[in-house]
Formats: structure tokens, sequence, C-alpha cells
């Protein structure tokens, strides 16, 4: 383990991997119970889904620790998983399979982009207030999910939306879930999340909300996965493309912004401001995508709650080791997770919304050129319903705001050829 891992090395042990690797999975497990709930929106087997997410995300751990021996771990990414069900299914009107399509290319291309590191170059040319906005934006779209899938917050045809009625059934479920998961989290309680889940899940059966069927059991054989369901018909489609280059866009910073933070958080990063074996990292986020792709599951991506595993001493692969086999360990427990109603897993995705949220205090709203494209980026992705329209309308801005105040120079080759590509979706909308 020593040689394999370099624990002695990076100043650690077998024991503190461990509980490293437990901590992580325990921190991140929500996604196999929200993970099903939100694709098995769109006409997805949940079954299906739920081995997906677990296989998926135990093949890219293991990739992680071996390959990169980083104490990373990864899951079908939040936020990407909303845009995959609410914006390219429900929102555009594709089916899941084209959805799955653009997700298994997307990681093709992210693999490709990973062995002949084009990853820089893009990364740069991508200006890094917008970075930050998508991140704001996908939480507070997640948020409203969130609010909206447990009824706290419901449609009004005179205000657009209202308070729900919190007296009772799933949204008074919902608001006791919060406030538990709030507080475990407050009070830094490892898998504050998956442990409000469970909570807020038993609360509901004398509520009503969760149903437990006779002969429940919480262990059962894994379902079949959802296998290369893909559909290539609508791959030239300038709305595909949007689709594609969006998955691809957010799953590259999502997984650059994580490693570096966890990284650093590590002390793994040298003096040169360099993470080690970054390349085999991203490669395992990339495989991770392909792989989920073809099992049936949204894009794959390396999970910031990985930073709890660090907090609690991780410094090696070992620990990615440890939360990728429980990920497998986890494939015989499908019925307690499917069991888990949607205002269950809705506090999770609120708390999410927060943790995103945070990027916020980094954006540069001095700057109107800089900070109005990113105010743009966040308020259009909950009030449109669609992250591919914030992301559109900030980078159009973006490109026009500094075109008209002759910012020439801020403007990347990447972000005017995105700008092309958006110009084309918008009058393709308008038409329709």
């Amino acid at each position: 383990m020593n040689k394999l891992f370099k624990l002695q090395e990076r100043g650690t042990t077998v024991q503190r991997e461990f509980v490293a690797g437990l901590t992580t999975f325990l921190t991140m497990a929500y996604i196999l119970a929200v993970n099903p709930e939100m694709l098995g929106s769109v006409g997805m087997d949940a079954g299906g889904v739920f081995t997906a997410t677990a296989l998926a995300s135990a093949i890219a751990t293991l990739i992680m620790a071996f390959a990169a021996n980083l104490p990373i771990a990864l899951a079908p990414g939040m936020g990407l998983n909303a845009f995959f069900a609410f914006s390219v299914v429900k929102a555009m009107g594709y089916s899941w399979k084209i959805a799955l399509t653009a997700v298994f290319l997307e990681g093709i291309l992210f693999i490709i982009l990973s062995l002949i590191n084009v990853r820089e170059l893009i990364i740069k040319a991508i200006p890094a207030n917008l970075k930050r906005a998508v991140a704001v934006g996908i939480g507070l779209f997640i948020t409203l999910i969130g609010f909206s899938n447990a009824g706290i917050v419901v449609n009004n045809d005179g205000t657009i939306v209202e308070l729900g009625n919190l007296s009772t059934g799933a949204p008074l479920l919902a608001l006791i879930g919060l406030i538990i998961t709030i507080v475990l989290y407050a009070n830094r309680v490892p898998g504050s999340i998956i442990i409000g889940i469970f909570a807020t899940a038993l609360i509901g059966i004398p509520l009503g909300v969760t149903t437990v069927t006779a002969g429940f059991s919480p262990i059962s054989a894994p379902a079949a996965p959802i296998l290369a369901e893909f559909d290539f018909s609508k791959i030239l489609s300038v709305d595909f493309l949007i689709v594609f280059f969006t998955f691809l866009f957010v799953d590259i910073f999502d997984t650059v912004g994580t490693l570096v933070g966890v990284a650093a958080q590590a002390g793994l990063i040298n003096k040169d401001g360099e993470i080690p074996r970054v390349k085999q990292a991203l490669l395992a986020d990339a495989i991770g995508t392909v792989a989920g792709a073809a099992l049936g599951t949204s894009t794959v991506t390396s999970y910031v709650e990985s930073t709890a595993g660090v907090a609690q001493g991780g410094r090696t692969g070992l620990a990615s080791v440890i939360t990728g086999i429980l990920f497998l360990l986890a494939l015989f427990f499908s019925p307690l997770f499917l069991l888990i109603p949607n205002a269950a897993t809705a506090p999770a995705l609120i708390i999410v919304g927060f943790f995103m949220m945070r990027s916020v205090t980094e954006i540069d709203f001095q700057d109107p050129t800089e900070g109005i494209p990113a105010f743009l980026t966040i308020v259009m992705m909950p009030f449109a319903y669609s992250i591919a329209d914030g992301i559109m309308y900030g980078l159009l801005s973006f490109v026009i705001l500094k075109t008209l105040t002759l910012k020439f120079k801020d403007i990347s080759l990447v972000s005017w050829i995105l700008f092309v590509v958006f110009i084309l979706r918008f009058f393709t909308k308008m038409r329709g």
C-alpha cells in the first residue's frame, strides 16, 4: 500500500485513508437517491439509472485512485443531470437517448482533449467571471428544482410562482428535512446530506409521503443498466451542438475547479502551481463520462465533496479506492435508495445549490463588461428554466459588450466560435 499509493511520502496511513474514503462516500452518496429520481422523471428506468450511477461512479473513482493517486471521487454531476433532464429533454424536447448520445460524444472528445493537452487552451479562453457565474446559475437552478419538486414553490398564473401549502404533506416534510440537513451540516457531521435524506424519508412514513410496500426489503440484485441506448439522428443539428458544447463546457470547468480546490486543500499542488498527474485525473473524469453514458447516466465529473475526505486526512488514491468499493456495494441496496420520495431529496438539491452559490463572491461586478454577462448567466438559468440559455445569453452579452467598448483583446478565439454557435441557436429559437 505504501509503495503503490505513496502513503508515507504524503504523510498519511491506511486507517486515515479508509476514514477519508468513507467520509467522501457519505457526503456524496445522495447522488444515488437524487440521480434516479431526476433522470427517471424523463422516462428513464429508475432502477437502471441507479445501477448506472453506482457503476459509473465506481469505475471513474477507481481510475482516479490508481491512475492519478488522488483522493478525489467522481459521480454523475449535479447540475449536469439537471441540464440533461430539464433542459435537453423537457425544455428542448429531445429524447433521453439523444441526451445520452451527447454525453457519450462529449466524453470521447474530452478524452482526446485530455490526451493532447488542449484543456489548458480552452480553460484560458473562457472568461473567468463566466466560469464562476455558470456555477452560481446552476446552483440557483438546482435550488428552484428542489423547491418545485417538494411543492414548496408552485405555479400561479397571476404571480408566476408562489408558496405552496407548507402545513402538510410533501412541502412540510421537505422543510423538516431541510432543517435537519442544515443542522447536521452546520455541526460538520460527515455525510450530513445523505443522513438528512434518509432521516427525512423515515419521517415521511407517518406523514404518508414515503410509501413502503408490503414485504419491502432494502437488499436486492442490481437492476440491468440502460446499455448503449444512443440515438445519433440529430447530431448535426444546431440544438445538438449547443447541448454537446454545454455538457463539455460544464464538465471541463467542474473538473478543473474541483481538482484545483481539492489538491490545494490536501497540499498536493507543487511550487509551480501544478497538480500531480493532472492528465490522468482528467482522463479518469472523461472515461467515467463515456462509461456512464454507455451504462445509462448523465455526465460523470469530479465531486467537490471530496474535500470532506481530505479534511479527514485523505491524501492519496487509497481513499478513492475505499469510496469506489462503497459505490459497488451500494448496488445491492437499490430498493433502499429508490424508496426515497422527492420531498426527501429536495433538501439535498437546495443545500447543493448553496454550495454552488459560493463562487458569486469571486465575480467582478465592478466592471460592467464582466459583471453584466455574469449576472445574465446567473439569472437566466432559473428564470428561463434552462442552463443552456443562461450560458448562451451570458456569452452573447460578453462578446457584444466587449466589442462595443473596444475591448477586443478580452475576446478569445474560442469565445468568438461559441458566439457564432449561440447566435445560430438564438435565431433558430426565434424561428421556432
